[in-house]
């Protein structure tokens, strides 16, 4: 059996607006109805796999465990990264917390928001790759390039893939190449895409790490000793996990050790680094179009609204990307998508909240978006997951008014409890302490009109909560 360690605590910002740091690209339905986080969690279930270990942040931990929920799958563990460490930290947490449960585990790392259409011969890729992987050997996925791509960081392999699946020996890793290089390298068929998925056992991956990172091994190691457990959660412990060093597990171990093999992976794969990949990913005749989105004489261009209800229109456009989100719009050439962090950057240091919260807030219990904000009051659509509960609390600057529009709320206001259903209301005076719950089977959905002189989320006071937070 292999285990699949997923991982997930990243927040790229290429794929602005729909990816934000509240709300990074793996949790989005990008291709289709499911999340990318969910797909590969998929495709790396069923026969031959044990339930995945996932690796990810404090703020995405109930994001995941509600996804993996509704793909029907149960996870072996969720490691809980104090900070973000890049893959080399991570990497190693779950291969130590697996080497407690089974000394000769295989591990199958993979990002959560890569897209390989085709899982069937991704499986048979890796079905392939583990009698090396079994013999000690540190086997990496490479994927055969179908063009000069600048972005990616290649493998060079000892000689030209012969087309068989199976390991082969592999040379070396190479940066990111220029234009001119990048071409030459395809050219010559000797070079694959670096896709940063990765096959070994754990005495293998561990050995290396204590070979070429002791450092990291006694930090992780001291992290995972002193975790807690923290509903269902492995939170791992935030003094000895900074004193690992943040690094990529491309620069900690895989170049620095010398029993590597590549295993070239010859179908579709993309990692929709940005919009001009997710353009490559789902057009048709060379036009991309999701959500309410017309294209009048267009050609190479993706529209995207993810505004129900919000039409976007574009005429006349060539080698144009248009994403139409609730609270922000991106409008650029299609060649120039990579440049998408730098108007992040730009909307951080103006302090625009767009550059990093998501227009729906997520929460344990469900998730919330504004509808309205003026001057004193403020308008939110809340929605409850069957059985879930908000904090008993109270806030120091606002009342509060709710008026169920479907399900049925239980109701806490001070001494009073009550079940509030469709059409009525209930009022929440400033200083009172209450809560929300959702007793039924169906999400619960309520609009909230918000009064006072302040009505920021920090004005809380949590008195009670099912999910432990502050």
């Amino acid at each position: 059996m292999i285990t699949p360690v997923l991982l997930c605590g990243g927040s790229g910002t290429r794929l602005w607006p729909l990816s934000r740091k509240s709300y990074p690209k793996q949790f989005s339905a990008l291709m289709g109805e499911t999340s990318l986080f969910q797909a590969s969690a998929a495709r790396l279930a069923g026969g031959g796999y044990s339930a995945p270990i996932v690796v990810t942040a404090d703020a995405f931990r109930f994001i995941v465990t509600e996804q993996l929920d509704q793909a029907g799958i149960t996870p072996g563990a969720v490691l809980i990264e104090p900070a973000g460490r890049d893959t080399g930290p991570a990497v190693l947490a779950a291969a130590l917390y697996l080497q407690a449960l089974d000394p000769d585990a295989l591990m199958l790392v993979a990002p959560s928001d890569h897209v390989i259409p085709d899982a069937e011969a991704f499986n048979a890729c890796v079905a392939a790759a583990m009698p090396a992987a079994q013999d000690g050997q540190l086997v990496t996925f490479g994927i055969s390039p179908d063009r000069p791509e600048t972005g990616y960081g290649y493998l060079e392999m000892a000689a030209i893939p012969t087309g068989e699946v199976g390991p082969q020996p592999l040379k070396a890793f190479v940066e990111k190449p220029n234009a001119a290089t990048a071409a030459q390298m395809l050219a010559e068929g000797r070079y694959l895409w670096n896709a940063g998925i990765f096959l070994f056992s754990v005495k293998a991956i561990k050995s290396a790490y204590d070979d070429f990172a002791p450092d990291m091994v006694a930090a992780v190691q001291g992290a995972l000793n002193h975790a807690k457990s923290d509903l269902g959660f492995t939170r791992l412990a935030a003094t000895q996990w900074e004193q690992a060093q943040a690094i990529s597990i491309d620069y900690a171990v895989m170049e620095k050790a010398d029993n590597l093999s590549v295993v070239p992976y010859l179908g579709r794969w993309s990692d929709l680094g940005d919009w001009a990949a997710v353009w490559r990913e789902t057009q048709k005749d060379g036009v991309s179009l999701s959500g309410p989105a017309t294209a009048i004489d267009c050609t190479n261009t993706l529209l995207r609204s993810e505004v129900p209800g919000q039409a976007i229109v574009g005429i006349g456009l060539d080698d144009i990307v248009a994403i139409a989100m609730p609270d922000a719009v991106l409008i650029s050439h299609k060649g120039r998508t990579q440049e998408v962090k730098q108007a992040v950057a730009a909307l951080k240091s103006s302090r625009a909240p767009q550059a990093e919260s998501f227009p729906k807030d997520h929460r344990p219990w469900g998730w919330f978006e504004s509808l309205v904000v003026g001057e004193r009051f403020q308008v939110k659509r809340i929605v409850v997951h069957p059985g879930a509960a908000l904090s008993l609390q109270s806030h120091h600057h606002r009342a509060e008014h709710w008026i169920v529009v479907q399900g049925t709320a239980k109701v806490t206001v001070d001494a009073d409890v009550k079940l509030i259903s469709e059409n009525q209301s209930v009022y929440i005076p400033l200083g009172a302490i209450h809560r929300m719950e959702n007793p039924g089977k169906v999400p619960m959905i309520l609009i909230e009109v918000q009064t006072g002189s302040y009505l920021g989320e920090d004005d809380i006071i949590r008195y009670e909560d099912v999910y432990a937070r502050n």
